[in-house]
């Protein structure tokens, strides 16, 4: 395990981004399989598209994504005092966490080639629940992430509890809004 370990801040040193990018990767796609096989009760079976989309947003967006913005965020707000980790806790979930659901709504509707009107329709529905439900688990994950993580592994910290969270976000992105369902009876 632990020439695992070397290997992976080997390469996150080599390559931040990439590795960053890769851990978002692994982190949405487990947290999407999980979220088919384990949560999801419509009957469906697996979609490996989705899967496919939800690991690509991990490895295009979230770790590119997370990389600048953490980094900026460590260069602005540097050091773990406790009024530093608050308020970097309070930007992350007041401006990044609401920016973060945009996008990954915007993803999904983009990857699965919906309307801008199913995108509005989808934010109206759904942002609200995606912000709000993240307060449970990364106001204290990310307190203990800025305050006792070094910044290097910050995304792999992020990305373990990711998985976890991702079977919450999954399940929301996937979820129908309402003029989905009206769309879906007409067409029946």
């Amino acid at each position: 395990m632990s020439g695992l370990w070397a290997r992976y801040n080997a390469m996150l040193e080599a390559q931040p981004l990439l590795t960053k990018a890769l851990t978002s990767l692994t982190g949405f796609t487990i947290g999407d399989i999980l979220a088919q096989n384990f949560v999801n009760d419509d009957g469906k079976p697996y979609d490996p598209m989705r899967t496919l989309r939800l690991g690509s947003f991990g490895f295009l967006i979230h770790g590119t994504t997370g990389h600048y913005f953490y980094g900026f965020l460590d260069s602005k707000l540097p050091g773990t005092k406790p009024a530093t980790v608050a308020t970097k806790v309070l930007i992350d979930q007041t401006m990044w966490n609401p920016i973060f659901g945009l996008m990954f709504f915007g993803y999904l509707n983009v990857t699965e080639g919906k309307s801008l009107e199913d995108y509005k329709n989808k934010i109206k529905a759904d942002l609200k629940t995606a912000v709000m439900g993240s307060w449970a688990v990364w106001v204290p994950a990310h307190t203990i992430n800025f305050a006792f993580v070094p910044p290097s592994q910050r995304l792999l910290y992020i990305n373990s509890i990711q998985i976890g969270y991702n079977v919450f976000l999954s399940f929301l992105g996937n979820k129908k809004v309402e003029s989905d369902e009206k769309e879906e009876k007409k067409e029946l």
